[in-house]
């Protein structure tokens, strides 16, 4: 346990928007939304083309590839594999790009509490 005071509302609510005004945090959101919303409409896509191949397509889907495997399983299967690739590359990328910038933030935060 801690004796520390916590700081009064006002000055902890001051303090998180200046950090949101700040170029860190800034610099912060564009590096996250510059991974996920291209990688989300990615993925939007690839999964829209699933849906409407299965619909309108359904000769092609029903394409067989070995005994009873067709494309329409094989897309399917895809989309998870897809679903895992993305979250494998959030991940490198996060501990690449984002967090150390949320680190660098977090830090200077705790050294102002010190202060």
């Amino acid at each position: 346990m801690t004796t520390d005071t916590p700081a009064p509302a006002s000055t902890a609510s001051e303090r998180y928007l200046e950090v949101q005004r700040s170029e860190d945090f800034t610099t912060l959101r564009k590096t996250l939304r510059g991974f996920i919303f291209p990688m989300t409409a990615a993925f939007f896509l690839w999964y829209a083309l699933y849906v409407i191949l299965s619909a309108y397509a359904r000769g092609f889907m029903d394409t067989k590839i070995v005994g009873h495997i067709n494309v329409a399983l094989v897309f399917g299967l895809l989309q998870f594999v897809s679903t895992f690739l993305i979250a494998w590359l959030y991940s490198r990328y996060a501990a690449r790009r984002v967090d150390p910038l949320a680190d660098k933030i977090a830090h200077e935060l705790k050294e102002e509490d010190a202060a």
